[in-house]
């Protein structure tokens, strides 16, 4: 039964809302007086203004002398690239080091326990300028390129990997693939007569593929041409370094977080499985994980949230993402301190909270419903 606050608490509460308002209005005034001290105006309008600056690696299109609000959404972009990738990364390379913690042999469960002590009991920062002086800048000029599958090279200037270009039908094409591959999800929950669940989002998948590579009109692959890689899509080492980093060190954690969900799962549905004749990896991936995954998703969800924060530690090794580019270079040049501390605010509250509700939707959709 679910009490009503009583007069005096539901008081209390009022009370804390208004003192919270009167912080807010006296931290609000306070601005204001400073900014009229010093003769500034407060406003967003620098935004449509030309830059004079690069931005190294972006997603989109961007050229010296575009406005910042153009600047601002590269990079947007960039943030939300490295922290996605680290997002898949950390979970899959967490997913199996708490797997091997729980292991039978000796070795690998101590191999496991190794890794975890070693990264998260040293600093996050430490280890992104590691993989970026110690390792990626001790690669081999663009003349000694190190050769990787599919044509891919490596070396001190990042990673290069083949590039597909599009035909004249990928502008047709492309959008119907993509519109296929999001409606994939969807249409599982249809009704096909004669097609399992299975085979229905597969089918669109299948068909997103082809008509994919039907737009492709040759593949660009990355080749030596004087001092330089031509062709092909250019990595830069600072995004290598920034995503090796978050992922290794998040990973850690998210490997005991596997672990303890998984010990969590009563042991009788495991001598439950064995005894029905399934196999040891078949417990595994059929029985305890899934029951296992309602427990993981509430931390799960704070660790996602600690990645994205920390792809702010970009700035130490000169990736252009949101903190780098506008706390540094745009603050600089525009001296608007309180306008570009609150968009770099209000930006990575969004991203969080958008994360937050994806994975809360995800936690009530898994849970357990009581009937």
């Amino acid at each position: 039964m679910i009490r009503r606050p009583s007069p005096r608490s539901r008081a209390a509460q009022w009370l804390l809302l208004a003192a919270g308002v009167a912080v807010a209005w006296y931290l609000g005034s306070q601005a204001a007086v400073n900014i009229g001290r010093r003769h500034a105006t407060f406003g967003f309008g620098f935004l449509a203004d030309s830059t004079n600056f690069d931005i190294p690696f972006r997603l989109i299109p961007w050229e010296v002398g575009d406005t910042y609000g153009r600047a601002l959404l590269v990079c947007v972009l960039n943030t939300l690239l490295v922290s996605a990738l680290s997002i898949v990364a950390a979970t899959l390379l967490g997913l199996m080091v708490g797997i091997m913690r729980l292991s039978a042999n000796w070795l690998v469960r101590n191999v496991a326990l190794g890794f975890i002590e070693l990264v998260r009991n040293t600093p996050q920062l430490v280890q992104i300028i590691f993989w970026y002086v110690a390792v990626l800048q001790t690669l081999p000029g663009p003349r000694q390129s190190i050769p990787l599958p599919a044509g891919s090279l490596l070396n001190v200037r990042g990673l290069y990997l083949p590039s597909l270009e599009p035909g004249a039908a990928a502008t047709t094409l492309w959008p119907i693939a993509g519109i296929l591959l999001i409606a994939t999800p969807f249409v599982w929950r249809l009704t096909w007569r004669g097609l399992p669940l299975g085979s229905r989002a597969l089918l669109l998948a299948l068909l997103a593929i082809v008509l994919y590579v039907i737009g492709i009109d040759h593949i660009d692959y990355p080749q030596l041409r004087g001092f330089n890689i031509a062709g092909g899509i250019q990595v830069i080492p600072e995004l290598i370094a920034l995503w090796a980093g978050l992922s290794i060190y998040a990973s850690a954690f998210i490997a005991e977080i596997v672990r303890a969900a998984i010990l969590s799962v009563h042991k009788g549905q495991r001598e439950a499985a064995l005894s029905l004749g399934l196999r040891p990896r078949q417990v595994l991936s059929k029985v305890v994980l899934p029951q296992a995954l309602r427990v993981m998703i509430p931390p799960l969800t704070s660790q996602y949230l600690n990645i994205i924060k920390s792809s702010s530690l970009g700035a130490a090794v000169a990736y252009p993402e949101l903190f780098q580019i506008f706390a540094g270079t745009v603050l600089q040049q525009t001296a608007r301190e309180i306008e570009t501390m609150f968009l770099l605010m209000a930006i990575f509250l969004s991203i969080n909270l958008a994360t937050s509700a994806l994975m809360n939707w995800y936690n009530r959709r898994i849970a357990l419903v009581g009937r």
